[in-house]
């Protein structure tokens, strides 16, 4: 069962690996863009509920849940190197052999540094255009302030189910044939994601870049961003890489 599909994200990671191998500044690039590109839908997200959130409006983390999906739809068909994904896809080549475990480090840390350039960018860019200001500044303020201070276990367990749901939609988009059924997936995972209020590494680099470029309170700091950051992209790794591809992985096999 899955064994097609299975080989098919294998190949995607030696694809991947490859890239990185041969073309490291174009690799890196394609990194920065996923940053970019789910920073567009924070940038998004974070608008529509700062305007509901003025009427107190009880639906605001729903709507924020239901305009996320351009996030990882912009990443899957404009292509681009995300992290959170390549857990899943690269931890699946290297059971399979077409990668080593060396290289699964490579492309984890480089698409790593690549998705808080191309987040980070975002930022400041959003920060720069006066767009961070008024009810949309103060509802990214609260919500910084909120996530920099969360547990470790609070922030490593939201990171894990955040990558279940994001590696789900990377996953169902090498079974899914039709584009329409691809962007489908999309959305509802990333729906329950966004609406639940789990934690996704990358999109909280732009998020948090964002609350630091804005006037804020002294309880968000650089610390505050890596002590999320860090807690939350391990969360990721589990999520993506030990609860989804080692048992997807284990199903495929053939006796």
């Amino acid at each position: 069962m899955f064994s097609e599909e299975i080989n098919k994200v294998a190949q995607a990671a030696k694809g991947k690996s490859e890239l990185l191998r041969n073309n490291k500044v174009g690799y890196l690039l394609s990194s920065a863009f996923a940053g970019l590109y789910v920073g567009l839908g924070i940038m998004l997200i974070f608008t529509v509920g700062g305007l509901l959130s003025t009427a107190n409006s009880p639906a605001t983390k729903i709507a924020m849940g239901a305009s996320f999906g351009v996030a990882l739809s912009l990443v899957i068909f404009a292509g681009s190197e995300l992290f959170t994904g390549n857990n899943f896809v690269m931890t699946i080549g290297a059971l399979k052999k077409t990668v080593s475990w060396l290289d699964v480090i490579l492309v984890w840390i480089v698409s790593f540094i690549g998705n808080l350039v191309g987040s980070v960018f975002g930022a400041f860019l959003f920060y720069s255009a006066g767009l961070a200001s008024g009810p949309v500044g103060k509802f990214i303020v609260s919500a910084t302030n909120t996530k920099m201070h969360l547990s470790s276990q609070e922030l490593f367990v939201r990171g894990i189910l955040c990558n279940v749901l994001v590696c789900l939609a990377v996953w169902c988009s090498f079974k899914m044939k039709e584009e329409i059924g691809k962007l489908v997936m999309i959305f509802w995972c990333l729906f329950v994601f966004i609406t639940a209020g789990f934690e996704h590494s990358i999109a909280n680099m732009t998020l948090l870049a964002i609350g630091l470029f804005v006037p804020h309170q002294a309880t968000i700091s650089l610390s505050g961003f890596i002590h999320n950051l860090t807690f939350v992209t391990l969360g990721n790794i589990v999520g993506g890489a030990v609860i989804l591809a080692i048992p997807y992985y284990l199903i495929s096999r053939e006796k």
